[in-house]
């Protein structure tokens, strides 16, 4: 630390950004690995049907919002699209679902059949 001492103003600042730079870096590296390592993968169809739902977010379905009954239709937690029940008033909401559902595969693979 002494050498810092002995260096003038000019040359401190300059070890001071090539510091900065290392750890930036070195931070961004880490961070960089961590979205590698820690990605989350989300089924696609999930924004999908969560659009043609009516996105009033009334709860009647029994989910907490139109997120929740997507994400439900997903898992196969809902047996029936008509637990929805805006989506009565919404012509062709249920069956441009159900079309969607059943001609797009999954991440598995596999389609699903709903009415």
């Amino acid at each position: 630390m002494t050498f810092l001492i002995e260096m003038g103003v000019g040359a401190r600042i300059l070890v001071a950004v090539a510091v900065l730079f290392a750890v930036g870096g070195v931070l961004g590296l880490l961070l960089a690995l961590a979205d590698k390592k820690l990605r989350v993968e989300v089924d696609e169809r999930l924004t999908r049907v969560h659009e043609l739902l009516p996105n009033i977010n009334c709860g009647s379905c029994g989910y907490p919002g139109c997120a929740g009954f997507a994400a439900g239709v997903l898992s196969g937690e809902v047996t029936s699209l008509t637990q929805c029940r805006p989506s009565a008033g919404r012509k062709g909401s249920r069956e441009a679902i159900s079309e969607y559902l059943a001609s797009t595969p999954g991440p598995d693979g596999k389609t699903i059949n709903i009415k």
